[in-house]
């Protein structure tokens, strides 16, 4: 399990292999100066309720991942991830199974 410690102190918990998918959009959309929203749900130990955070370019991210290895990248999970964050809606984590090919992975 990683985590994305947002604004220099809120630490959220996501598996490696998402955080990975996230840190690539994150940086397209921040390397562009670009703020979104990035909304997840909480396990059910969390209560199973919703989470949206704004993501802004002024606030600090740092992703850090339990694995030390290359992780392969979804690029069709890639590709809806980043569609998801260019809408109004902001980025919403959704799971990889509905994008998973075996052709579409690359590493990171």
């Amino acid at each position: 399990m990683g985590v994305l410690v947002y604004g220099g102190h809120q630490v959220i918990e996501f598996e490696d292999r998402l955080l990975a998918h996230l840190q690539i959009v994150a940086g397209l959309k921040l390397r562009r100066r670009e703020g979104f929203y990035l909304t997840w749900r909480e396990d059910t130990n969390a209560g199973s309720g919703r989470v949206t955070i704004w993501v802004d370019p002024a606030l600090p991210l740092m992703f850090r991942y339990e694995e030390g290895a290359a992780l392969s990248i979804n690029r069709e999970w890639l590709e809806s991830l980043t569609l998801a964050s260019n809408s109004a809606r902001g980025l919403v984590v959704t799971e990889e199974t509905a994008h998973l090919t075996t052709e579409s992975a690359e590493a990171f």
